[in-house]
């Protein structure tokens, strides 16, 4: 079910097609271009700008009008800011400022100390991202995610509710816990996870430092089985993994979503409250793609975690997991209609 727009933000994105006029239309991708044609069309971002906070350097692009409502994008791994490669432009043209940070471990983001752990957990991503709102300056931005991105959206808004607008998380309720973690999943649950138990191993680091980029294709290939991205478009994120601290970011996540990797102190108290997997009570719309090939959860099972005003919407037509970067479309329309749902 799709809630419409309403007047105010429909006025908005007629208003701003009306201004660069056929220019803005070419903006907007097919439905389904990502899902049915080899070579997507995506827009470049141009050069990433700079800010700084107590831990790191982080590059990010922005979009749209510099007064206009923010909106933050949180990319996932092994992916980068190119997931919003369609949606930020359409978003822009509609009237908001649009934010996409590389993570820490992607692209042009850089610790400030050598000595700073290269930590992977939820907790860290989590504090990066309310750094950057900080500095930034940011006004309740609405907060969208994918993958890792989604994890992260979804605790800030359980973590600073006063401070976000809105919600948009592909694939639903992706808080998670060290203790949770310990209970076994079925057999065909655990063959998914196979790579989480390969970076377990010296072996899996290794393997996944000497051969990152086919490891991300093959992810890609497998999280989005309908998905016929070309070489160029891959190659364009892949770039963002030869970050210096990629690897051992990506091992530690998974690492410590197992128990075999400690974190930092300075986290603690925010690893309590998501271990007790809070409710969200923020506006919030979740997405999933109806060919999905990555672990993921049910819609029925993570209803109950979202308290607040709430939808949920399936992307067909051979969605898989990277749902911003394959229905830009499908994405945009979220983040515009949780905008609505948090009213004026």
């Amino acid at each position: 079910m799709t809630m419409p727009i309403d007047d105010t933000l429909q006025r908005r994105a007629f208003l701003a097609s009306a201004v660069s006029g056929a220019a803005a239309a070419l903006i907007l991708p097919t439905e389904r271009s990502s899902a049915t044609a080899a070579t997507p069309r995506q827009q470049g971002f141009g050069t990433p700008r700079h800010a700084r906070t107590d831990v790191l350097d982080i590059a990010y692009v922005e979009m749209g009008p510099p007064k206009g409502r923010p909106v933050l994008l949180l990319h996932g791994w092994p992916y980068d800011i190119h997931t919003y490669a369609d949606a930020a432009p359409i978003l822009a043209a509609a009237g908001y400022r649009v934010i996409v940070p590389h993570l820490r471990g992607y692209g042009p983001t850089r610790f400030l100390a050598d000595a700073t752990p290269r930590n992977g957990q939820q907790a860290a991503l989590a504090q990066d991202a309310i750094d950057l709102i900080d500095a930034l300056g940011l006004d309740n931005p609405i907060v969208g995610g994918c993958d890792w991105g989604a994890r992260t959206a979804c605790i800030l808004a359980v973590a600073r509710p006063e401070r976000i607008r809105a919600l948009v998380s592909v694939s639903g309720y992706l808080i998670g816990s060290q203790a949770a973690n310990v209970k076994p999943l079925s057999p065909e649950a655990e063959r998914a996870w196979w790579y989480q138990f390969y970076f377990a191993t010296e072996r899996g680091r290794q393997g996944y430092a000497a051969n990152t980029h086919a490891f991300a294709r093959l992810i890609w290939q497998t999280a989005s089985p309908k998905w016929a991205f070309d070489d160029a478009t891959f190659a364009r994120s892949a770039a963002a993994l030869d970050n210096p601290d990629h690897v051992a970011i990506a091992i530690h996540n998974y690492r410590w979503r197992l128990g075999l990797a400690e974190g930092e102190a300075r986290y603690d108290a925010l690893e309590r409250q998501l271990a007790a997997f809070p409710a969200i009570r923020v506006p919030t719309i979740t997405l999933e793609g109806d060919a999905n090939g990555a672990p993921h959860p049910q819609p029925q099972d993570y209803r109950k975690r979202f308290e607040g005003p709430y939808q949920h919407r399936l992307s067909t037509g051979g969605i898989g997991h990277n749902l911003p970067q394959e229905a830009p479309r499908d994405f945009a329309r979220a983040i515009i209609d949780a905008d609505g749902m948090a009213g004026s």
